[in-house]
Parts: structure tokens; C-alpha cells; sequence
């Protein structure tokens, strides 16, 4: 009878200690429909730190809800942002970088759906208002770059193999989030006149920001299916599993520095 009761306590207790919320949730800017991804495990803490996670330029897809999932076993309520609208997402380059080039073409118009994902993310009962950070993955490493340039009310914000390249260079005092970028130094995307410029441009609007190189990683090191979708679309993306693992390390290092009591 003992050992039964303890095969049942067994079997049973993952799922009683199951407390990850997952919510696919509407949100708008402007007149757009946004299909974000909110999740959270309030076994955690009742008041938690938010965390932002913008997508690849391949839209808001199961890699970026991965992501938002890890961090809420962190401890942390994440949404995985739609910076696309009506959850568009794809793997096919030319797709993609149309749905990219109608963000990042229109002035504005990525900071208000950023901007909008914030708000959101501030509006949940369990998120501490005072503790957002954002993460970012390629398209959104650069995205979540611009929202610190910009001034945007962040506590920190991760770029993962995102472009380093801006139109609206960070200006002296205006950025309010500590910056890391986690960069792959073998990434052709990346020159090393970018990476120069980029560190001018923070030394100069005298940002607290830090720059990590991964030798030998390239583009997209942080993704397992790089290397499916570097194939598919000829280009020159793969997965690091050392420079994931390690990259991931450092943005923990960062929260909990930003975030701590």
C-alpha cells in the first residue's frame, strides 16, 4: 500500500507542480492586430520581472515562443512580441524580408509596436511595471538595439546576432537600458567597421553596454534549425551550440544584475 501511494505521489507530482501559463493574446497598434505570446509560471513569484522577445526576421514563430517559455522557467513573464501583425511569420527568405522591409520601411512604426507589446506586457497583474528588459533575435536583436537607442523605458535589453547598424545612432544620455549584444565573430553580416562604429556610437552617448564576440560562431548560432533554414534559402546561417549555450548564460548575468532586489 506504501509503495503505491508513492508510485501515484510520483507519477502525479510533475503535474501538480505544473504552473507555466501559456496565452496566445490580441493586442493592437494603430489599426493592426498584433498576435502576441504571453507566458508565464507563477510558481515563480506573484510579482515577477516582464521580458520582451522579439522574433527573427522569420516572424513571430515556434523558435521565438521557445524562447519566451525559457525565460518564464526563469522566473520571468515573457511576451513574445508580433512585430509583423496578424502573427505572420515564414520560412522563406524573400517572405520574410518583405514582412521586415514593411516595418522597417514606414518611420515609427517599429517603436509603436514595441510600444504596444510594452504596455501589454506592463498590464499583466503578476509583472513588476518597474522591471522590463527586452531580448531580441537577428531582426529583433537590431529592433530591441533602436528601442535602447531611442530612449524606450527598459532595464536591459539582449541582442543575440542582431544588426548593429542604425539609422537613429543613440544620442549622449538618452538610453536608459543597460545594452548586450552577443555577437557571432564569424558572422558575415557583421563587419568588423560595424562593430567599431557601433562601439563609437555607445562610448559617445555614454551608454552602459557591453559587446561579447563567439569565435567562430556565424550568423543565427542561437537557432537549432539555422542550419535546415540556412539550406533551404542559401544563406550562410548556423547553430552554435556553445555560443547558444554561452550566450544564454551571460543575458541570466545581466537580469540578475538589473533585476536583483
Amino acid at each position: 500500500m506504501k509503495y503505491l501511494v508513492w508510485l501515484c505521489a510520483l507519477l502525479f507530482t510533475p503535474y501538480l507542480h505544473a504552473a507555466l501559463h501559456e496565452e496566445n493574446i490580441d493586442y493592437r497598434a494603430g489599426g493592426t492586430v498584433l498576435k502576441g505570446y504571453l507566458v508565464w509560471d507563477d510558481a515563480k513569484g506573484d510579482i515577477q520581472p516582464g521580458v520582451l522577445v522579439v522574433h527573427e526576421w522569420w516572424g513571430l514563430n515556434d523558435y521565438a515562443r521557445k524562447r519566451a517559455r525559457m525565460l518564464a522557467e526563469l522566473g520571468y513573464t515573457a511576451l513574445a512580441v508580433d512585430m509583423y501583425g496578424g502573427g505572420k511569420h515564414s520560412e522563406h527568405g524573400k517572405d520574410a524580408a518583405a514582412f521586415m522591409k514593411a516595418v522597417t520601411g514606414q518611420a515609427g512604426l517599429a517603436r509603436q509596436r514595441f510600444e504596444a507589446a510594452r504596455a501589454l506586457l506592463v498590464s499583466q497583474p503578476q509583472v513588476d511595471a518597474g522591471k522590463i528588459a527586452a531580448i531580441g533575435y537577428c531582426f529583433g536583436g537590431s529592433t530591441v538595439l533602436n528601442m535602447a537607442r531611442q530612449g524606450v523605458d527598459l532595464a536591459a535589453v539582449v541582442s543575440f546576432h542582431g544588426n548593429l547598424v542604425s539609422e537613429t545612432p543613440a544620442q549622449s544620455g538618452k538610453v536608459k537600458a543597460r545594452i548586450l549584444v552577443l555577437n557571432g565573430a564569424a558572422d558575415t553580416f557583421i563587419t568588423p567597421e560595424s562593430i567599431s562604429a557601433f562601439k563609437q556610437e555607445m562610448a559617445q552617448a555614454g551608454a552602459d553596454y557591453r559587446f561579447v564576440n563567439y569565435p567562430g560562431a556565424i550568423h543565427s548560432f542561437t537557432n537549432p534549425d539555422a542550419d535546415r533554414l540556412g539550406k533551404a534559402n542559401d544563406l550562410p546561417v548556423a547553430y552554435n551550440a556553445e555560443a547558444d549555450s554561452q550566450s544564454w548564460a551571460a543575458m541570466q548575468e545581466l537580469f540578475h544584475e538589473v533585476f536583483k532586489p
